[in-house]
C-alpha cells in the first residue's frame, strides 16, 4: 500500500492565462448589416488580449499545516484559489492534491437563491463529496452552527451577507475536510461568530488538517499561520516564516510608497523584476537641499535590521546643501508598518537648532537610548525642512526594521517598569487531620 504523500497541495509551473475581449462600441441594424453583406463588407471579428493572472506557480503546502497568502489587490491570490480548489484549471502547469477539499471563496458560492438553508446544505454536502446519510446525520450540528434559527427554512435569498457567511462556513467545516481553502471571507460577519469561526479553525488545525488562506490581515496571520507566501504580479515573491514574509511584505510596500508607485499588482516592480530601493524615492526637483544617505545603527555604529526592546539606536541623516540654505532643520518620525505615528520631533522643537547658514554636506545624528517598543516591523520618515513648513526633501519608509521582543507583552511601547509586592502575608499550611 503507497504511503500518503506528505505535502497536501503541490503546484508546479501552474500558469493561468485569461482572454479579454474588447466589444465594438458600434450599433448596428439588420438593415445596415445586409448592406455590409452586399457589398462584400465583413464586420472585423472583436480584439481580444490576454491576460497573465499566474506566471509559472510553483508552490509546496505540507500536509496538517496552515499557509497564509499575502499580496495586494490583483496580485493573483483569488485566482491561485480558484486553482487549487477545481474552479478555474490551469492554462499550463500541474496541481497535485491529496485530500478531501473543501472552500470557502466568494460569499454565497455554490448556494442557489431559490433554496432554503436546509436544501442548500445537502446540495452541497453531496458536491463536496458526501453521502446524503452522512449529511443528514450532520444537518442538526450544522444548523446549530450557523445559528440561522427558523431563517434555515426560507429562501437563501432572503439572507444578510452575514448569514450568507454563517452557513457557508458551517457547511465548509463540518463536511470533513482534510483540506480547507478560504478566501478573506472572514472579514463578513460579527465578532462573535468572527472568534467561533477562528475557535473552529484552531480546532482544524490541531487535528493535523491542512489549511491555506488568503487575508489581508498580516497580524493574524503571522500569529496563526505556520507557513506564508507572497504573491505579487502572478508571480511567488518569497516562502517562509509568517514574520520574515510578513516584514518583507511590509517593506516593499513602504518602498513603493516612497516611490510613489500605484498601490496595485504589480506595481511593487511593473517588470516582474527587483524592488524598488530607496534612493528610488522622489526628490523634489531644483530642491537646494537634497537628503543623501539615511542609516539606521545600534549604539556602536553597527547597521541593523533587528533590534531588542531595551536596545539602542542611532539615526543617521547625510544631506547635501548645493548653495546656501537660512533655517535649515530636520523632521524625524517613527511608524508603525501599519502607519501608526510612534513619535515625532524636529530640531526645531528640541532646540537643536542649524547654524543660520548652511552650505555644503553634513550629517545629523539622533540617538535613541533606550528603543521601548515592542515586537512589530517599524521604518522612519524624515524631511529638511524651514521653520515655517518649506519641504526641501523628504523621506518615507526609510530604514526598516523589527523588534524583537522576549515575554508575553502586549501593546506598542515597554515602559521602564518594576514590580514590588508589599503586604502580603504568607499562606498558612493546611492542617492534615487523621482519622
Amino acid at each position: 500500500m503507497q504511503a500518503p504523500s506528505k505535502d497536501a497541495i503541490v503546484l508546479r509551473d501552474v500558469v493561468k492565462r485569461f482572454r479579454k475581449r474588447t466589444i465594438r462600441g458600434e450599433y448596428t441594424t439588420f438593415k445596415s448589416e445586409l448592406v455590409r453583406w452586399l457589398r462584400g463588407k465583413r464586420h472585423k471579428q472583436d480584439a481580444s488580449t490576454v491576460i497573465e493572472a499566474l506566471r509559472g506557480i510553483n508552490l509546496t503546502v505540507p500536509r496538517g499545516k496552515t499557509m497564509g497568502i499575502i499580496g495586494r489587490n490583483g496580485s493573483g491570490k483569488s485566482t491561485l484559489l480558484k486553482l487549487i480548489t477545481g474552479i478555474y484549471t490551469p492554462t499550463t502547469g500541474h496541481i497535485e492534491l491529496n485530500g478531501r477539499i473543501s472552500a470557502l471563496l466568494d460569499l454565497g458560492a455554490g448556494f442557489h437563491p431559490d433554496f432554503s438553508g436546509r436544501e442548500n446544505i445537502l446540495i452541497n454536502g453531496v458536491i463536496l463529496g458526501m453521502s446524503r446519510a452522512e449529511i443528514r446525520a450532520r444537518m442538526d450540528e450544522i444548523i446549530a452552527f450557523s445559528e440561522l434559527g427558523d431563517f434555515i427554512d426560507e429562501p437563501v435569498r432572503t439572507y444578510s451577507s452575514g448569514m450568507y457567511m454563517r452557513l457557508a462556513f458551517a457547511v465548509a467545516t463540518h463536511v470533513d475536510p482534510e483540506i480547507l481553502i478560504i478566501d478573506e471571507i472572514l472579514a463578513v460577519g460579527d465578532e462573535h461568530f468572527s472568534r467561533k469561526s477562528m475557535q473552529k479553525m484552531t480546532e482544524f488545525r490541531n487535528a493535523g488538517k491542512t489549511i491555506v488562506i488568503v487575508t489581508h490581515d498580516l497580524g493574524t496571520l503571522e500569529r496563526w499561520c505556520d507557513l506564508a507566501a507572497w504573491i505579487d504580479g502572478g508571480r511567488i515573491r518569497e516562502v517562509g516564516t509568517p514574520a520574515e514574509v510578513v516584514r518583507h511584505y511590509r517593506q516593499a510596500v513602504h518602498l513603493a510608497e516612497a516611490s510613489g508607485l500605484p498601490m496595485l499588482a504589480p506595481a511593487l516592480s511593473p517588470d516582474g523584476g527587483a524592488l524598488p530601493t530607496l534612493e528610488a524615492a522622489a526628490q523634489r526637483p531644483g530642491s537646494p537641499v537634497t537628503l543623501e544617505l539615511l542609516r539606521l545603527t545600534n549604539l556602536r555604529g553597527e547597521e541593523v535590521k533587528d533590534v531588542g526592546t531595551e536596545e539602542g539606536l542611532e539615526f543617521h541623516i547625510g544631506y547635501n546643501a548645493e548653495k546656501p540654505v537660512e533655517d535649515l532643520g530636520f523632521s524625524f518620525a517613527l511608524m508603525r508598518s501599519d502607519g501608526t505615528l510612534v513619535y515625532r520631533t524636529t530640531t526645531f522643537a528640541e532646540d537643536a537648532r542649524m547654524p543660520n547658514l548652511v552650505t555644503g554636506r553634513g550629517t545629523v545624528r539622533l540617538t535613541i537610548d533606550r528603543l521601548g517598543l515592542l515586537a512589530g516591523d517599524y521604518t522612519f520618515e524624515v524631511s529638511a525642512r524651514t521653520s515655517n513648513g518649506t519641504l526641501f526633501d523628504e523621506r518615507k519608509g526609510a530604514c526598516p526594521f523589527s523588534v524583537r521582543v522576549a515575554g508575553a507583552d502586549e501593546g506598542l511601547v515597554r515602559p521602564v517598569h518594576r514590580w514590588r509586592l508589599d503586604g502580603i502575608a504568607e499562606a498558612a499550611p493546611v492542617r492534615q487531620v487523621v482519622s
